[in-house]
């Protein structure tokens, strides 16, 4: 199997089976903001009212990016570290 031009392994998006939790360790920091904005669409659409999200430690990048999107999301009614 050749990958496609774009350097991803696949030619197709991959499902992934959604829960509760997101750890954003799985994915590449450049795919980390997207992949939270499509999780918390579809963790909304199911109706739950308690999600998770791993972030990782590092110099907190992703946590402030964690922080901006959870703070602008219409339908998060508050957040807190763990």
């Amino acid at each position: 199997m050749s990958s496609p031009a774009d350097g991803t392994p696949f030619d197709e998006p991959v499902p992934l089976e959604i829960s509760d939790v997101l750890d954003l360790h799985a994915f590449a920091p450049r795919d980390a903001k997207a992949a939270l904005g499509a999780w918390l669409e579809e963790a909304h659409a199911r109706g739950w009212r308690h999600v998770r999200v791993i972030h990782g430690r590092g110099i907190g990048v992703q946590r402030e990016m964690v922080r901006r999107v959870l703070a602008r999301c219409p339908f998060v009614e508050s957040f807190a570290d763990a």
